[in-house]
């Protein structure tokens, strides 16, 4: 009897040192995970900070050619459809506003049919081909509605004035444009200029400014 005593307390000790084990061990792995967490949210915070100085955007169009900037209700604040003051949009060079890396390149939405040759075929969805450039700094220009393909790729670096495509009228796109924005932080912002600000700033009256391009090399 005492024989089956000593071994019934010498299971429930070793029991007892298992329980302590595994909560030693669970103990340690949600030390460990806390730790990771951390050092991740170390390694976020400086990418999801604020957005940087404000970079020296130039119109994402050919050097001194005007330009008219467009807006109209529905549209979205701080969005911009640029036209040319003169001559036909089809077909014109779109540029890099700033300096970057290409973060997206091809189709947002549906392409639709509307062509230099079928200008008043199906309209399409969404910003037809496109090109979206980070700059740094959290900031980062988009082109909309190009003509074509583009002629830059994902991971590209691109330099001011480089052509990114041309203009067309692919997307949800009723005329030929090119649909222009700069972004910070995920934000919309007011578009600026060769540091000068474009004063589209709302959506609630339709109302246009003409600007000359000073994206020269």
């Amino acid at each position: 009897m005492r024989r089956i005593r000593r071994e019934a307390g010498e299971a429930s000790a070793c029991d007892h040192q298992v329980v302590i084990n595994k909560r030693r061990s669970l103990l340690l792995a949600t030390l460990a995970g806390i730790t990771v967490i951390v050092a991740g949210a170390a390694l976020l915070t400086p990418v999801l900070g604020p957005p940087g100085p404000r970079p020296n955007f130039q119109l994402p169009v050919a050097c001194g050619e005007t330009w008219e900037l467009t807006t109209y209700p529905g549209h979205d604040d701080f969005d911009v459809d640029l036209y040319p003051a003169k001559g036909k949009a089809w077909g014109r060079p779109v540029h890099a506003s700033f300096p970057g890396t290409v973060i997206e390149a091809g189709i947002n939405g549906e392409l639709g049919g509307r062509t230099p040759e079928n200008p008043k075929g199906p309209q399409g969805r969404g910003g037809g081909y496109w090109v979206k450039i980070d700059h740094g700094g959290r900031w980062a220009t988009l082109y909309l509605h190009m003509l074509e393909p583009p002629m830059v790729s994902k991971g590209d670096e691109v330099t001011q004035g480089q052509q990114l495509g041309k203009v067309g009228s692919t997307g949800n796109s009723s005329a030929p444009h090119l649909h222009f924005e700069e972004v910070a932080a995920g934000e919309k912002q007011e578009t600026y200029f060769n540091g000068v600000p474009s004063g589209i700033t709302s959506d609630d009256a339709e109302y246009d400014v003409k600007l000359k391009s000073e994206n020269c090399p």
